[in-house]
C-alpha cells in the first residue's frame, strides 16, 4: 500500500509538472510575440525619426564597417519616390561599461541626419548622458550630445574635443559614439558609390571615463 501511494503521488506530481510546462510554453509564446512586436514598433519609430519623409525602408545586406572595432548590425536604405535618399545604420561599439548601440542616419548627400542611442550600460550621470535629452553640449541652442551630429558632413573629423563636444568626464563614451557615427557615414557613402570604405581605427583604451 505504501508503494502504491508513493507511485500515485509520483504520477500526480508528473501530471502537475507537465501541465506547468505547457502553461509556461504558452506564456513564453505569447510574451515573445509581444516583445517582437514592441521591438519592431521601436525600430520603425527610430527609422522614421531619422527619415520622417521616407516612403519605405529596405534592408541592406552587404554594407561593410571601415573600423574593425565597430560592428554594423543592420542597415536600412531610406527610399522616397523610388530613389534612395539615405540609410539608417545600427552599430555596436565598445564603450566604458560595455557595448553602446547607436542608430545613425546618413543622407545620400553625405550628411548625418541624426543619431539615436539605442542601448548602453555606461555610468549614470556620466557616460549615460550620451542618451539624455536633458544633457546639453550647447544649452543656449538646446543641442544635446547626440543632437550635435545632425548636419555634419561624412568627411568631417568627428574628433572628440575638436569638432565634437565631449560629455563631461566621459571621453570614452563620447569617442565610442563619435567613431560609430564616422563609421556609419563612411560605410554608407562607400556602399552608395559601389566602393569599399577606407579603413579607420578607433582608440579608446587607456582613457578614463
Amino acid at each position: 500500500m505504501k508503494v502504491l501511494g508513493m507511485m500515485k503521488l509520483g504520477v500526480i506530481l508528473a501530471i502537475f509538472a507537465a501541465a506547468a510546462c505547457v502553461m509556461l510554453a504558452f506564456v513564453y509564446s505569447g510574451t515573445s510575440a509581444i516583445i517582437a512586436q514592441r521591438q519592431q514598433a521601436d525600430l520603425e519609430a527610430a527609422l522614421k525619426e531619422l527619415f520622417p519623409d521616407t516612403d519605405d525602408f529596405q534592408l541592406i545586406g552587404d554594407i561593410k564597417s571601415p573600423d574593425t572595432a565597430i560592428t554594423i548590425e543592420n542597415a536600412y536604405s531610406a527610399v522616397k519616390n523610388g530613389r534612395i535618399i539615405g540609410a539608417a545604420l545600427t552599430l555596436s561599439c565598445a564603450s566604458y561599461s560595455g557595448k553602446i548601440k547607436t542608430m545613425v542616419g546618413v543622407s545620400a548627400e553625405n550628411y548625418i541626419t541624426g543619431v539615436i542611442i539605442l542601448e548602453h550600460s555606461d555610468t549614470p550621470g556620466l557616460g549615460a548622458n550620451a542618451a539624455s535629452p536633458s544633457y546639453f553640449v550647447d544649452r543656449a541652442r538646446g543641442v544635446t550630445f547626440y543632437g550635435q551630429f545632425a548636419g555634419k558632413k561624412v568627411s568631417d573629423p568627428f574628433a572628440v574635443k575638436n569638432d565634437v563636444v565631449a560629455i563631461t568626464a566621459s571621453t570614452i563614451t563620447s569617442r565610442a559614439v563619435s567613431n560609430s557615427v564616422k563609421a556609419a557615414g563612411l560605410a554608407f557613402s562607400a556602399w552608395l558609390s559601389g566602393g569599399e570604405p577606407d579603413a579607420i581605427s578607433s582608440a579608446t583604451a587607456g582613457e578614463e571615463e
